[in-house]
């Protein structure tokens, strides 16, 4: 009885979560990212993610090896890159 209680409390709180708009949320803050800068982290370890000569987040090898997020283009190339 407890658990088919659980159920539905936990079925209302997603659609509660739904209809607020909450897995929208990503998207509209993907677009408030920016641009992907590349060559323009400032040194090792900098980087926010793969690129093709390392992996992931922090694992470039040095400064300009790597991206970073911008705010725009005019941003990226003032930092000394280029956007991708």
């Amino acid at each position: 009885m407890d658990s088919k209680k659980t159920g539905i409390a936990l079925a209302t709180a997603a659609a509660a979560l739904f209809a607020m708009g909450a897995f929208t949320a990503p998207a509209s803050f993907a677009a408030d990212m920016g641009v992907h800068c590349v060559g323009a982290n400032s040194c090792k370890g900098t980087s926010e993610c793969k690129s093709a000569s390392n992996d992931c987040k922090g694992m470039n090898a040095c400064k300009g090896q790597g991206w970073v997020s911008k705010v725009n283009d005019a941003e990226c190339k003032a930092a000394g890159g280029m956007v991708k």
